[in-house]
């Protein structure tokens, strides 16, 4: 059977393949006095709190899963434009936003509809890798561009500026960013955005974290700067929704049609059942409870990373946002005797039972040497963790 040049392209996501490891040591240590500790997956280990839960089972019961609007439930629109003014303080029309089934598919929509073969994307080095990925499918190239713990391992509008060239369609980034937990700064996007748009480019912005920022300064929208950039959001995160696969994203009002036509075809329409149990997301009831996540999301990134740095695992710039921990584990490999953050992930889930996910599928640029540490797990996990890591390394 042939496989298509498209596919062969995809590389291997290198976070699944170590997780698949994991789960399995997992297993034959289950019964042991130390069962394995899992800080290597993105996932809130909060589930969707009551109401939604409540919303999905009165909608089941109510009959209510026949197909919606390829751009999803007019209500649920109206929900999330109104959030996005008490929240954020700027008015989206619902008229801009398409609920999509998770973040996947908005970039996925989003690539297909903007990237020609041949075109090139801007990204930072390290990134979420699947996003590069979105763009290869749509036969485009993702360009890394390599940046360092002094631009909180961001894109810079002169990096953007000297890296264009003319098949360059724009830029993909992420605030906060997986797997850095850093933001870009509000001044700087608006600079990197004014050079995208002086070329005729496209700003594709990932937000899916930024309900989950904890500094006042990053902690907005970057909907705030014009109609003409694209943002994607979802459930996953703040509104810890995550095998739900529900998600948003909110484009320019000529690219709606463009982007319905496509969600038409490729996905008919988002899950239902999720689409009328998210609309209880925005409960004050349920508000409440994300905000008191939140917080505490925030006091475990308080106790994790300098628990981290005092054992020479140190992060080079505090997150602001997210549940993650980027470590130069460079120290900790010397000490251990391993070759690189790869061998140090085996390691430490052989040596001490602690699941983490190694840099290599971050990027190219001196992600060798770091390791992405997930925060979202409860906090006598996170001691765990701390305790056998200081054990291994002392």
């Amino acid at each position: 059977m042939r496989i298509s040049e498209r596919a062969r392209r995809i590389e291997p996501f290198y976070v699944m393949e170590v997780a698949k490891a994991a789960s399995a040591m997992a297993a034959e240590v289950a019964q042991s006095e130390s069962p394995m500790v899992f800080l290597n997956i993105g996932e809130p280990d909060f589930t969707a709190p009551p109401l939604v839960q409540q919303a999905a089972t009165k909608a089941i019961h109510a009959g209510l899963s026949h197909y919606t609007p390829a751009t999803g439930l007019p209500e649920l629109r109206e929900r999330i434009s109104a959030w996005y003014t008490s929240r954020f303080g700027v008015k989206v029309p619902a008229g801009r936003i398409v609920v999509t089934a998770g973040a996947s598919a908005a970039l996925q929509l989003a690539c297909l509809a903007l990237i020609e073969r041949g075109d090139e994307v801007l990204m930072p080095d390290p990134s979420y890798p699947c996003n590069r990925h979105f763009v290869a499918a749509a036969d485009g190239t993702a360009v890394l561009i390599p940046t360092t713990a002094a631009e909180r391992f961001q894109l810079s509008a002169d990096k953007v500026r000297e890296a264009w060239n003319p098949r360059t369609r724009g830029v993909l980034l992420a605030s906060p960013s997986n797997p850095t937990g850093t933001s870009i700064a509000p001044d700087e996007l608006r600079r990197i955005h004014a050079v995208v748009q002086a070329r005729g480019g496209i700003t594709l912005i990932d937000e899916i974290y930024l309900g989950l920022s904890h500094d006042d300064l990053y902690g907005h929208t970057a909907l705030a700067l014009d109609d003409q950039l694209i943002s994607i959001n979802s459930f996953s995160k703040y509104f810890n929704m995550t095998g739900w696969r529900l998600g948003w994203m909110v484009v320019p009002e000529k690219l709606v049609p463009v982007i319905e036509r496509l969600a038409q075809n490729l996905f008919i329409c988002p899950s239902t059942i999720s689409q009328y149990a998210a609309l209880a997301c925005f409960e004050a009831e349920s508000l409440a409870e994300y905000e008191r996540r939140r917080a505490e999301f925030k006091a475990r990134r308080d106790y994790f990373i300098p628990a981290l740095n005092a054992l020479g695992l140190t992060v080079p710039v505090m997150p602001d946002g997210a549940f993650y921990a980027w470590a130069d584990c460079s120290a900790a490999c010397a000490k251990l005797g391993v070759n690189g953050s790869w061998d140090l992930a085996y390691a430490f889930m052989n040596r001490a039972h602690v699941a983490v996910t190694p840099g290599r599928d971050f990027g190219q640029f001196d992600t060798g040497h770091f390791i992405r540490f997930s925060t979202a797990n409860s906090m006598a996990q996170l001691h765990s963790a701390i305790d056998r890591l200081k054990a291994l390394l002392a």
